[in-house]
């Protein structure tokens, strides 16, 4: 006697008329539980035979993900991408750092073709749980590897989440991975695209306040003059720390007061310090205050006089900031950082050098100058968005401004009465 074939897949009645699909779809890799995949038929004359339609497409993702079109792992996936993704060398080591610390450790001996929307969502999650990935594991965070006397460094593990931003980034590494797993055919669908990313966090920009910059500047003065130099600069033309670490003097126009930013340093695999295109991959001119021209002036003199002193010639192509005397090495943009933030927490103020940078847009919206000529100094793309995005705070209050200033300027009311 034959025995009916178990039928696969449920279709329940909800109490508003819709049907409900739900088809088994295996273990999730993330959390350990059950995965079901659901889909929703709104109530009408048509609705079972489409809940029937719907069952045999979830039944056909699942079965694709238990016989997939590649046996290749995420952590595969990941390899072979790194190996063909085009960005810049940077960009890359960010890359490898999330999805080594992150991705590979939870996802990565998973089949590509087994992953799918609800088990990236999962992912996300834990994420935002714990950047560690705990799983509500209590143990102790030892100062250092190895046998070792704990002191009070060695403190009981507390769950801190990623931040939206981070898991964003992972987000958008991970699209693209199984954006070009879909174009060789490893997949036939990016489970990325039917995610729900992570929303984007609202930009919260922390500048110093003019007594505070007032403070750092007189601070950085007092240590060295090339710092102070240094830190001046970075406040007036609203440069990244890369940008400025390497500066050269022949990209340093005194006469008509302006530096030309083309390059940034960044530190390779191998810990060596190395030049690349700026962020954007554009060369800007920035130009100078007085007082500015004046500062580097000043700053070009002592280089020179220090060669002079060592029988040495300051290259044309020398660095501007760098702890050689002749210019030949740059400041390391690591050392910069560290440097301002001692300086900082010696004058007890809670800032750090990228907020010079705040200082200098926020400064300038303030002053009333518009967003196109900001977002040129700052070498921010799309047209000034991302100023706007950044500074919208700022913007409003500088838009007041400008109405109240109209308004003073406005003629009287006709008298009705």
């Amino acid at each position: 006697m034959a025995t009916a074939k178990r039928r696969r897949g449920e279709i329940e009645n909800l109490p508003s008329g819709s049907l409900r699909v739900k088809v088994y779809a295996g273990i999730d890799p993330v959390t350990k539980r059950r995965h079901y995949l659901h889909e929703t038929i709104p109530a009408g004359p048509t609705a079972e035979r489409e809940a029937e339609k719907a069952r045999t497409r979830l039944l056909a993702q699942v079965d694709e993900r238990r016989n997939p079109r590649t046996r290749a792992t995420l952590a595969q996936l990941l390899d072979r991408w790194l190996d063909v993704v085009d960005v810049q060398p940077s960009t890359r080591q960010g890359y490898v750092r999330k999805l080594d610390k992150h991705v590979r450790p939870l996802l990565g001996k998973e089949p590509v073709g087994r992953l799918d929307a609800e088990t990236l969502e999962s992912f996300y999650a834990v994420l935002r749980k714990c950047r560690d990935h705990c799983g509500g594991r209590k143990y102790v965070e030892h100062r250092k590897a190895g046998e070792h006397v704990c002191t009070d460094k060695c403190r009981p593990h507390v769950c801190r989440g990623l931040s939206p931003a981070s898991i964003r980034q992972i987000h958008w590494i991970l699209s693209g991975a199984f954006a070009r797993a879909v174009r060789w055919r490893w997949i036939g669908v990016n489970p990325a695209d039917q995610a729900d990313k992570p929303g984007m966090p609202a930009p919260n920009p922390h500048p110093p306040t003019s007594t505070e910059a007032a403070q750092l500047v007189t601070a950085a003065w007092e240590l060295d003059p090339d710092w102070g130099t240094f830190v001046w600069t970075a406040m007036t033309t609203g440069a990244r720390r890369s940008e400025l670490c390497a500066l050269r003097w022949n990209r340093v126009h005194l006469d008509p007061g302006v530096v030309v930013l083309e390059r940034a340093l960044y530190v390779d695999d191998d810990g060596m310090l190395q030049e690349k295109e700026t962020k954007t991959h554009q060369q800007r001119r920035v130009a100078l205050d007085p007082e500015t021209v004046e500062v580097l002036r000043e700053h070009l003199e002592r280089c020179e006089a220090r060669c002079r002193e060592l029988e040495l010639d300051l290259p044309a192509d020398g660095y501007v900031f760098s702890p050689a005397v002749d210019g030949s090495s740059p400041l390391v943009p690591d050392t910069a950082t560290q440097k301002f933030g001692r300086m900082a927490a010696k004058l007890k103020l809670a800032t750090n050098l990228h907020a010079l940078r705040h200082y200098s847009a926020t400064e300038l919206i303030a002053a009333g100058v518009d967003v196109r000529t900001v977002a040129g100094r700052l070498g921010h793309g799309g047209g000034g968005a991302t100023t706007l995005r950044v500074y919208a705070a700022w913007l409003s209050e500088s838009d007041q401004r400008a109405a109240a200033t109209l308004a003073a300027r406005m003629p009287p009311r006709p008298d009705r009465s």
